[in-house]
């Protein structure tokens, strides 16, 4: 099992250059640092969050700022794990989320802190850009001035403490939705859903 560090778009190659890091972070790159063929790999997991997080400068469609990135800022101890700098946040973006998919060949995602976004009343989900006019649905890394306008799909939200659950039975129906329609929208499974920060707060959703 190999686990990479950082993020697809920090990639150096791939990623929102020239705000990336200094080496590749992409699935493929485990099989060329650790000298094993790409044979020999059948599962990729993509592990994601419920939201966006950034750390630093580049284009940022979700972006959400004020008192509601505050809270969800602090709510989710989104500050750099050795800097503790704080992370720009965000809501999901799709396009962003299928580019990521298709460039390491994800084939089952792991959804994290949902439990974080607990409470709303709603939850804005970016399922396209419009750019110069056009609608796109898969992200470009390439790196510009503006960003482009995210078109929005707005889900219900859950209110439900997720830390209490570990089975999948007992995941609230608005929740259960969200998952769906993450899957349908990629095309591939949520595996995992993080209930918590703890390494035991984890509900197994498929085979």
């Amino acid at each position: 099992m190999a686990e990479g560090a950082q993020a697809t778009l920090l990639d150096i190659d791939h990623g929102t250059y020239p705000y990336v890091t200094s080496s590749n972070t992409i699935a493929s790159a485990a099989c060329v640092g650790l000298g094993v063929s790409p044979k020999l790999i059948d599962k990729i997991y993509g592990v994601t969050k419920a939201y966006c997080t950034r750390v630093g400068n580049g284009i940022f469609p979700t972006e959400i700022t004020g008192s509601l990135a505050d809270e969800l800022r602090e709510k989710g101890g989104e500050f750099g794990s050795n800097t503790k700098r704080p992370r720009r946040v965000g809501w999901l973006d799709l396009p962003a989320l299928k580019y990521a998919v298709m460039l390491n060949g994800v084939t089952d995602l792991v959804l994290t802190k949902a439990d974080i976004l607990n409470g709303m009343s709603e939850v804005p989900i970016c399922t396209a850009y419009e750019t110069d006019g056009e609608t796109r649905t898969l992200a470009a890394p390439t790196c510009v001035d503006n960003a482009p306008k995210p078109i929005w799909k707005f889900l219900d939200g859950w209110n439900c403490p997720l830390g209490k659950i570990d089975q999948r039975a007992q995941i609230p129906k608005e929740l259960k939705l969200f998952i769906s329609f993450l899957e349908e929208e990629l095309n591939i499974p949520i595996k995992y859903l993080s209930t918590g920060p703890q390494r035991e707060e984890l509900i197994i959703l498929g085979n």
